[in-house]
């Protein structure tokens, strides 16, 4: 008797790293955020997972927090702002996306802390990447750290292959734990 309960429980541990593994490779991976750029939705050091299966441009969603690739060796994390077609133009604080001000309430307790200056620069998209429109395929992305994020204002556009997947948990620290963003 105790070698069958013996069997089923190892086949049972085995089966449940299996799937711990593939849910891991194939459906999520583990992110550390490294940088300022998305505080204070994200810090230097949050451990996040991304889901990087059923997410592909035609999943993405405005204000989406998601994770792509910079260039060979660096992966980052930012809000998606802009979506393809859409003219952007940030003025006196506030979002404009194809004429109509977006409501940008993750921003809000920084903007206020900020009320002598700007907390995001005035710019155009024409301004800052010479097209009007976010081309298709492509999407723009701003660090919620406004001031400080090395984002689409300087790299450009980011191109759909280059995308990871959508932050759905940060999971350390436990204080900051959160399900979803967006």
């Amino acid at each position: 008797m105790k070698t069958a309960y013996r069997r089923t429980f190892i086949s049972v541990v085995l089966m449940a790293i299996i799937l711990a593994i593939m849910f891991r490779s194939c459906l999520y991976t583990s992110y550390v955020v490294n940088g300022e750029s998305m505080e204070p939705t994200l810090y230097d050091g949050n451990l996040m997972m991304v889901n990087k299966v059923v997410y592909q441009l035609t999943d993405v969603n405005r204000f989406d927090v998601i994770v792509f690739h910079a260039d060979k060796q660096d992966d980052y994390v930012k809000r998606v702002i802009g979506l393809p077609g859409d003219e952007i133009v940030y003025q006196n604080d506030h979002l404009y996306i194809n004429g109509d001000m977006a409501e940008e309430a993750f921003l809000q307790p920084l903007q206020k802390a900020n009320a002598r200056q700007l907390y995001t620069q005035d710019f155009t998209l024409k301004n800052v990447t010479g097209t009007k429109k976010v081309p298709e395929g492509k999407l723009f992305v701003m660090g919620d750290n406004r001031p400080y994020s090395l984002d689409s204002r300087k790299i450009g556009f980011i191109d759909a292959d280059e995308l990871v997947g959508k932050v759905d948990i940060t999971y350390w620290p436990f204080s900051d734990m959160k399900l979803s963003f967006g």
